[in-house]
């Protein structure tokens, strides 16, 4: 993908074209508001402090609201390498589920689960939910089977896989010019 900008790893390549989803105008801009939507398309799991950190370092002085490629694709690709808003383990996210579970049903309501998103923690909106349940539902029982879900948000790689790649090349290549 040509977008004038160099790129010197496959991290920096997945977070240039995860970037450019989102820059509608292809100038190497993005809306500020498209952040944390960047950073979730990587696999990232920010916090709303994390993306508002994010779009500290990375908004353009001189188009404000405006993040740009390079300086996002340098910071973005430091807090990857750094293991930053790395998603929870399946293990973790099991045993969450577990506590919300004290039964053992091995699901949740959708009822119960909405509710728990809507008001705990980092709460989701309305239309995060409503994002959300298409993947996490059981079209047949109207539940959320979280052991199914769980496989289902942990099915792909991770932009975390890639830093961990980058970094073991990077430390072969100072191992090499140190020889």
């Amino acid at each position: 993908m040509e977008i004038g900008v160099a790129l010197n790893n496959e991290l920096e390549v997945r977070i240039s074209e995860a970037f450019c989803v989102f820059d509608t105008h292809g100038d190497k801009y993005i809306d500020t508001r498209n952040v944390g939507h960047v950073l979730r398309f990587l696999g990232c799991v920010p916090t709303e402090k994390e993306v508002k950190e994010v779009i500290a370092v990375t908004e353009s002085t001189e188009y404000p609201g405006e993040s740009q490629l390079p300086k996002f694709m340098a910071h973005v690709s430091q807090l990857v390498m750094a293991g930053q808003m790395k998603p929870a383990s399946t293990e973790k996210l099991f045993e969450a589920f577990q506590v919300l579970d004290p039964e053992n049903h091995k699901y949740l309501t959708k009822e119960y689960f909405g509710k728990l998103m809507l008001e705990e923690g980092e709460a989701f909106t309305e239309e995060e939910l409503e994002d959300m349940w298409p993947v996490a539902i059981d079209p047949i029982t109207g539940n959320i089977p979280y052991t199914f879900y769980i496989n289902q948000l942990k099915h792909k790689a991770t932009i975390y896989g890639v830093a961990d790649a980058v970094k073991a090349e990077m430390a072969q290549a100072e191992h090499g010019r140190k020889k």
